[in-house]
């Protein structure tokens, strides 16, 4: 199967605060779309040094080439033919500091943040196929640990025994009006009503769906982010990173001094 070459970039960032010692955790933040997931486990990685991934980017990249190839999404031998051809990388553009997602060798980053991808992506990404490869790929990635991923079923599914899980929630409305705003900036006018609409739609595929729902595990951290500053959310999840690597190194500690 395709999706993914092997050379693959980690995009390790510049630590800002990172915490003595060599204890390295995985940080699985999930949640709803609109709370600002992306934006906060990007910065938390830049803060700890660790790497992100953006599997939400993978999900949509794969939605592109399936609307650009009209690929019949009932049909399974279609999906896994499809899946086949597909070759996700993801490269560091210097200028702006960010990672760009490529598809098949082209910049992809600007079409899968649109409107007609984000409404085909619930669909696709519900495909038993289209997860358990876009699963193993994630798993693959975060084998080396020191990493922030940020998704839907992160924290129960892909690495059930992540040491830090955040499930992120916010009032719909205000999930719509940073949206809209966000579209905005992009030069894309969109109505308020018919963003909600995308992520009533969204919500409602995502926590029904048969493969990996959304849903918050039993051992994930609750933050309600619809009166938080992107800053502020930042600032907790690395607090509780914090908290969760002095715990780790406790656990050595004393595992090393019963030995």
């Amino acid at each position: 199967m395709g999706l993914i070459n092997d050379s693959y970039q980690f995009h390790r960032a510049t630590p800002v605060n990172t915490f003595s010692g060599s204890t390295k955790i995985i940080i699985a933040i999930d949640g709803h779309s609109g709370c600002g997931k992306s934006t906060t486990a990007r910065q938390v990685a830049v803060q700890l040094g660790y790497t992100y991934i953006d599997t939400g980017a993978m999900y949509r990249a794969v939605t592109l080439y399936f609307i650009q190839h009209k690929i019949d999404l009932a049909s399974e031998k279609a999906v896994r033919e499809a899946l086949a051809k597909i070759h996700i990388t993801f490269e560091g553009d210097p200028e702006t500091g960010t990672i760009q997602t490529h598809l098949n060798g082209q910049n992809v980053e600007e079409e899968i943040r649109k409107l007609p991808v984000a409404n085909a992506v619930p669909e696709v990404s519900a495909i038993p196929d289209v997860r358990k490869a876009m699963v193993g790929l994630q798993q693959k990635l975060g084998h080396n640990r020191g990493i922030v991923m940020d998704g839907r079923d992160i924290g129960t599914h892909v690495f059930p025994h992540a040491e830090l899980k955040v499930f992120m929630t916010a009032d719909s409305l205000v999930r719509a009006e940073r949206r809209r705003i966000e579209l905005q900036a992009k030069g894309e006018q969109v109505e308020l009503a018919e963003i909600a609409q995308n992520l009533e739609k969204r919500d409602h595929l995502d926590t029904t769906r048969t493969e990996s729902p959304l849903r918050k595990a039993s051992d994930a951290q609750l933050l309600d982010t619809s009166h938080l500053s992107i800053a502020g959310q930042v600032e907790w999840v690395v607090q509780q990173a914090y908290l969760t690597i002095t715990s780790e190194l406790h656990r050595e500690y004393s595992k090393s001094m019963e030995a």
